[in-house]
């Protein structure tokens, strides 16, 4: 099987997510999208991280009726930070079976020649990149493919501070999460 890996924070999950991987399974050849929950970014502050337990059991309740979709918590495992890199080869050990692709949105491409050896992710992997706000194309390579997808600007961090000042979060989130994160009081 092919299998998409979109990593994330997933600080909160939201139809954002849902969507571009949906396009991803559906209008390429993917046979599964797997929703890797990082840790830790090493690109990003850890400040208003939620434990990484609770954005594991968000994102299985979002993806619970999609068959495929899968959940991932492979880096709960691993030394931290995790590097996408040795996220792959230890799949790709564990898995030998599945070919792995990464899901990335096109803002990434203008920093991805700063990611631990970015060169053996092309090689031997792939890119899958999404449209996103601001992006350029500026990294061409035989193992990128560019996938048309809505363009989403939906921001975890406007989703958390709508939370924290008391406003509506309908729409942004699937039904499940929002009731989670209302039943824990997360991100007040």
């Amino acid at each position: 099987m092919k299998i998409g890996l979109f990593f994330g924070s997933f600080n909160p999950i939201h139809i954002g997510h849902l969507i571009i991987a949906n396009v991803m399974q559906d209008r390429t050849d993917l046979d599964e999208v797997w929703f890797v929950v990082s840790p830790q970014n090493p690109f990003k502050k850890q400040k208003s991280l939620l434990h990484e337990f609770d954005r594991l059991k968000m994102v299985e309740l979002a993806i619970a009726d999609h068959f495929y979709f899968r959940a991932s918590d492979v880096e709960f495992h691993m030394p931290k930070p995790s590097f996408t890199i040795d996220t792959l080869t230890y799949l790709s050990d564990k898995f030998p079976q599945h070919q792995f692709k990464l899901i990335i949105g096109g803002d990434n491409l203008t920093h991805f020649h700063k990611w631990k050896n970015y060169e053996q992710i092309l090689e031997h992997y792939g890119l899958y990149v999404y449209p996103r706000p601001g992006e350029k194309k500026e990294l061409i390579h035989d193992n990128i493919q560019f996938v048309e997808a809505p363009l989403m600007d939906i921001s975890a961090t406007f989703i958390r501070e709508s939370i924290k000042n008391g406003h509506s979060v309908k729409y942004l989130l699937p039904q499940p999460v929002e009731e989670y994160i209302r039943d824990k009081k997360l991100f007040l």
